[in-house]
């Protein structure tokens, strides 16, 4: 892989100088200086500028702007330029025009607006790529390349004719003849069989439901045809240019369909773009379960936040400003998560275009403004953090996640709308961080044999070579436990048979013989005291020990909650939705058998993470609450230089980053 370049963490922003007159671009420069910036990504959405007619390139402007950010120290990342094609492609090929997949075309006027298939589209914009590359691959201000933007944003599916005869392509890969197809399909129901390929399209709006596994390998296929521009990008930079290569994903529950596991070795280093859903009073726990994402996709690697906000966005419903600290404890919590860059759209606030109320470095008011003032205090904030650098971060803990486990479970036609794929992810989650213990979400086929315990939620989907790692898993020592609607198809979206949860009968030691999902707003209590809701089953124990037993709706008496001891660890099972106070104590419970331990004690509300890079530890500790707290810690505080012998003293709202002097850190004290 080619290697990040220069020292300490990156900090900054997408840098759209073309949207502003020349002599803004200096005092650009000098704010940056000002702020501590020290990279910028450029060119995202330059494409009609750079290429203004077909074949005819103009690179003056960006020459001038890359210089001048050369001599202001400032390091670029380049973007290929071809995140968004300009109107004189479509009016040339309007069959490079993408359709959903009621037939309407999306036109231009937006951004995104191509066939991901379309052959047209993809020689050209491999035309500007070796264009782009080949001008400034020796230039001293980049440091970094940046394919595309967001691939999949907006144009993930398209089912056009062009798709369609891609995606028969496609099909001919993955199964060779009709007659397997078919057989994965169960096209045997609904009369649909197919004698010949050209009879196959992608599941364009149709009577009914459209045939399950037809629809979960369009999904298949729709990320393979972004993951291939990808590819298509890097090759030809990968034959020009020495710098890495990244492209910024979307890691985080609200896009699904991506396979980021997949696309993870096609880039030098992950990158991802993280927005906090305003109306969420917990925002900050979606963050940091974002950022434990995007690490498990780096395989546990330092990553590039790409873009956040500095305040309110401009597509959510309702856009919340940030808070004042809030813009720099938010930053600093991906730090603390693995983030090894800082970076922010944008630079300058748009005067015009659809995101000109989004926030930036550089507010409408100037930089006589909060924002602009917590961007100076984040620069130096990081400016001392240098050294945590290459760092990486203690986990115990692993939650298995599968886009194609997501997609499976929330096909239509299913026995409850209410049984989605974030929502046990959540819960989960939810609950370790209140316990203060870090999570790494990884694929279910990662080598598990390192941590202490291991949570399956809604692993609908799951392949049999990852049902035997987890059945190893738990045999050799550790504690895992899954949730209902979990083992439930093969990855044809076949029943497995035999009674529920399928793969994972055996290891669980239950057998589910039918659901039984509650109505809307039903709710069950167990003998535990514990209360749930959406979801029962009729479970029977095949040598898994009972915990807790239904006492009222529409199962009382039938088990719940059980634990299956198997070899030297135990694999536990919840066939219903726990609400919070009983997933807390839930979680509590398996984390004391597994032996895990948080990084410190700190109270509800406090986020307490440990960076490890040999024997140097870094104590990351962020207080989302209104009170000061203390904490035992030893060692100096990077980010006042301040030392602290035994206690660390938070205030309100605020963060602090301990290099600890002692390298034994798993022996943490109780606060007094």
């Amino acid at each position: 892989m080619r290697r990040w370049q220069g020292d300490g963490i990156y900090f900054g922003g997408d840098y759209n100088p073309e949207q502003w007159p020349e002599q803004t671009w200096s005092e650009d420069v000098e704010l940056m200086r000002r702020a501590g910036v020290n990279l910028v990504s450029v060119g995202i959405f330059s494409w009609a500028l750079l290429e203004p007619t077909p074949g005819r390139f103009e690179f003056g402007w960006l020459d001038r702007v890359l210089d001048l950010l050369h001599d202001g120290g400032i390091q670029v990342d380049l973007a290929t330029a071809t995140a968004s094609p300009p109107p004189w492609l479509a009016r040339a090929h309007p069959e490079t025009l993408p359709r959903r997949a009621d037939g309407a075309i999306l036109w231009p006027g937006g951004r995104q607006a191509y066939c991901p298939s379309s052959p047209v589209f993809r020689e050209r914009s491999l035309e500007l790529v070796r264009a782009v590359a080949g001008r400034y691959a020796e230039h001293p201000a980049v440091v970094m390349w940046h394919v595309s933007n967001e691939l999949g944003c907006h144009n993930v599916h398209c089912y056009c004719d062009v798709s369609a005869e891609a995606f028969r392509g496609w099909l001919r890969e993955r199964y060779g003849d009709l007659g397997r197809l078919n057989d994965a399909w169960g096209t045997a129901f609904w009369s649909q069989r197919y004698g010949d390929w050209a009879e196959i399209n992608p599941p364009r709006t149709a009577p009914t439901f459209a045939n399950p596994t037809q629809q979960l390998d369009f999904l298949r296929f729709s990320s393979d045809e972004q993951r291939a521009q990808l590819r298509a990008e890097r090759e030809v930079l990968r034959t020009l240019v020495r710098q890495p290569v990244t492209t910024n994903f979307m890691i985080g529950l609200g896009v699904k369909h991506m396979d980021y596991h997949s696309w993870a070795h096609d880039v030098d280093l992950v990158s991802n773009d993280h927005y906090l859903n305003a109306a969420d009073p917990q925002g900050h726990l979606g963050l940091a379960l974002a950022a434990d994402h995007t690490r498990g996709v780096a395989d546990g690697e330092p990553w590039l936040l790409m873009e956040h906000s500095t305040s309110a966005v401009n597509w959510q419903p309702r856009n919340v400003a940030k808070l004042p600290g809030q813009l720099r404890r938010n930053s600093l919590a991906h730090v603390a998560r693995g983030a090894d860059g800082v970076l922010f759209f944008q630079w300058r606030a748009s005067r015009a275009g659809a995101e000109k109320f989004h926030s930036a470095l550089v507010p409408h008011a100037g930089p006589d403004t909060k924002v602009f003032r917590e961007v100076c205090r984040l620069g130096a904030d990081l400016k001392a953090l240098a050294e945590v650098r290459g760092s990486r971060v203690d986990a115990d803990v692993a939650i298995l996640f599968d886009w194609e486990a997501w997609w499976g479970v929330e096909l239509d036609s299913h026995p409850s709308v209410d049984v989605t794929y974030a929502d046990r992810l959540n819960a989960l989650y939810g609950a370790l961080w209140r316990a203060g213990v870090t999570a790494d979400i990884v694929h279910p086929s990662t080598d598990l044999s390192g941590y202490r315990l291991v949570l399956a939620p809604t692993l609908y989907l799951v392949r049999d070579a990852d049902v035997e790692a987890l059945r190893r898993y738990v045999e050799g020592g550790g504690i895992a436990a899954v949730t209902y609607f979990s083992g439930i198809v093969d990855a044809n979206d076949h029943i497995r048979l035999g009674g529920y949860p399928g793969a994972f009968r055996e290891l669980l030691g239950v057998r589910t013989e039918e659901f039984f999902p509650l109505r809307e707003g039903e709710q069950v209590r167990l003998d535990d005291g514990s209360t749930a809701d959406v979801w029962t089953e009729w479970l029977h124990t095949e040598g898994a020990e009972v915990l807790a037993s239904y006492t009222d709706g529409p199962l009382p008496g039938v088990p719940a909650l059980t634990r299956h001891p198997v070899g030297d660890g135990a694999a536990w099972y919840v066939g219903t939705r726990l609400d919070e106070p009983a997933t807390d104590r839930l979680v509590a419970r398996l984390v004391d058998e597994a032996g895990v331990r948080p990084a410190a004690p700190a109270p509800t509300g406090v986020e307490v993470v440990r960076r490890r890079d040999g024997e140097r530890t870094w104590l990351f500790v962020l207080n989302h609450t209104d009170a000061e707290v203390r904490l035992p810690a030893t060692g100096v505080e990077l980010l006042t230089g301040t030392p602290c012998a035994g206690e660390l003293t938070v205030p309100a709202g605020e963060v602090a980053v301990v290099r600890e002097d002692r390298a034994d850190t798993s022996a943490v004290k109780e606060v007094p």
